[in-house]
């Protein structure tokens, strides 16, 4: 009996012991932390001389170049990332940077304190890190060290540069000894080991770990109770932006076009501004590029500048891209055309006394766009060096226009002009030239980038007659008093479109064709006159003269 007992016994403990093994693995595998290495190339990829960026605590997919000893970044990611001021002209093979009143050329013999300012690869433009932070409000700092738990020799080529652009609050914290993990957890792998006392960048907290930034350029995932003497950071700058002081002609802007196509047209000034009053800038279209070297036909007329002077007109003088023999690409792509065509724009415009430049250019392509804001840029430094207003024309905002940069441009040029017309269009679907809605929208939204002070809102002084015949649209412009003839020589009724805030009639022919209008009259125009002034924007204007009855002077003018 006592022998069964002890066999039973002896078994029991055997059971325990078993089980508090099982347990002892059970609790090991779950609890005891993991020493298993992280792979480094996987969180940072660049090997060799290529350089893993960091910005803003996010990894990209670009990466840079180890060269010269210093950091070369990728000219593409700086100009979508931190800095689109960075142009490179690729026919020319120049760097081309506009300051409010120099230009900074750079070429791939250019020289900095370190080296080359630039390579030029076979997979791109690098720019180097220090020529970028010059001009850009930027923190880095390079690591080139592996972690601690380095597996083979490669992994000296994780090469990393963090840029950080954002300068809001962050959260810091000093943190005791231990190990930094891929993932929250003990048993994620190690990156590196972290000294007690190291400073580090809380990015995210969670319920138990979170994840940090080290000083020594490493992210991943702590305990949180190793986090001791937790405190709010606010980075310093001592960046100094560039200053692109805009001119105002010191009152509300009330602007009309002149559409002036030969110099007879010069000699009408008088007649065209007999009933005209409210206006304090006139804008004759004399300036016509006509090819893509940069050169234009002017008909700027000295004894149109003196009549509008004496007037207390300022004139403005447009320039057009409408020209068939001209592709805008192709002519804004190259740096010394460019010059070429401001250079002569200004010998021009200062010769007749001209106030101001304004630019209509219309109908780009979208690889258009970076070139176009960069001759906006260079020709801004000449306005503002010779007291010219620099104006450029917009179409509303839309997301097939976000190339026309309208942010940038109201960085550099004095005023900003929103042509709120052609909501429907010679060849588009049929409808008004210019609803309400559509005035105040395309206002609010050149508002969102661009300061209201700057932004003018233009209007028209046109509308269209569309004609729907076997079932093909067509239409043609007519100005405000030619509407007016047309609906009282035809007789047409017009009802008034709350929601438009126009008049809008129906005609029907014998030719079993109908024709339609929404009106443009005293009574839609005081509505919009009216939206562009509570805005807020710097003023109004409108197309064209001529076009308008004396009479809407008085409604319209302030």
């Amino acid at each position: 009996m006592k022998r069964a007992a002890r066999a039973v016994f002896t078994v029991i403990i055997v059971l325990i012991l078993a089980a508090a093994a099982v347990a002892g693995v059970w609790i090991g595998r779950k609890y005891i932390p993991s020493k298993e290495t992280a792979d480094i190339s996987e969180l940072f990829p660049a090997q060799g001389n290529r350089v893993s960026i960091v910005w803003n605590d996010e990894v990209q997919e670009e990466e840079g170049i180890y060269e010269e000893n210093q950091i070369y970044l990728p000219l593409e990611w700086v100009n979508d990332h931190i800095n689109e001021r960075f142009y490179w002209d690729s026919g020319e093979k120049l760097l081309v940077y506009a300051l409010p009143d120099t230009i900074v050329y750079a070429d791939e013999e250019t020289m900095g304190n370190n080296g080359h300012l630039l390579l030029v690869k076979e997979d791109g433009v690098y720019l180097s890190a220090g020529l970028v932070s010059n001009y850009t409000n930027i923190r880095t700092v390079y690591f080139d060290s592996p972690a601690v738990h380095q597996k083979t020799e490669d992994e000296k080529a994780a090469r990393r540069i963090f840029i950080d652009s954002e300068w809001e609050e962050q959260q810091a914290a000093v943190r005791g000894k231990g190990a930094l993990r891929e993932k929250g957890g003990v048993k994620s792998p190690v990156i590196t080991e972290v000294a007690s006392g190291t400073g580090v960048k809380i990015l995210e907290e969670m319920d138990n770990w979170s994840y940090v930034r080290t000083e020594t350029g490493f992210m991943g995932y702590i305990q949180n109770w190793r986090l001791k003497d937790r405190q709010s950071v606010v980075m310093d700058s001592a960046f100094q932006p560039p200053v692109y002081e805009s001119q105002s002609i010191g009152e509300p802007v009330r602007l009309v076009w002149h559409q002036v196509t030969n110099q007879t047209a010069n000699g009408k000034f008088d007649e065209m501004f007999a009933g005209v009053e409210g206006v304090n800038v006139v804008a004759p279209t004399w300036f016509a590029l006509t090819d893509n070297e940069g050169n234009f036909d002017s008909l700027a007329s000295a004894e149109y500048v003196r009549k509008a002077h004496d007037k207390g007109l300022q004139v403005w003088a447009l320039l057009d891209n409408f020209s068939g023999n001209v592709q805008t690409e192709v002519l804004l792509s190259s740096t010394s055309t460019r010059k070429k065509l401001i250079e002569n724009l200004m010998e021009e415009v200062l010769r007749y006394g001209i106030d101001g430049l304004n630019l209509d250019f219309e109908s780009l392509k979208p690889e258009a766009g970076v070139h176009y804001i960069q001759f906006i840029r260079e020709l801004s430094i000449s306005c503002r060096k010779n007291g010219i207003i620099l104006s450029v024309d917009n179409y509303v905002p839309s997301a097939y226009t976000e190339f026309y940069n309208r942010k940038e441009q109201g960085v550099v040029a004095d005023y900003v002009i929103v042509m709120c017309y052609d909501e429907h269009y010679a060849g588009g679907e049929m409808g008004t030239v210019s609803s309400l809605s559509y005035v105040k929208n395309g206002l609010e939204n050149t508002m969102k980038v661009v300061p209201e002070e700057k932004v003018v809102g233009a209007l028209p002084f046109y509308t269209r007659i569309w004609t729907v015949k076997d079932g093909e649209t067509t239409s043609k412009a007519v100005g405000m008093t030619a509407a007016q003839e047309w609906i009282e020589e035809n007789h047409v009724s017009l009802e008034w479109l709350e929601e438009e805030g126009q008049y809008y009639g129906e005609l029907e022919g014998e030719d079993g064709s109908v024709q339609y209008i929404w009106m443009e009259d005293a009574k839609s125009l005081a509505l919009k006159s009216e939206a562009v002034e509570e805005s807020g924007a710097g003023g109004t204007a409108f197309w064209k003269l001529g076009f308008e009855p004396d009479t809407i002077w008085d409604v319209v003018a302030p």
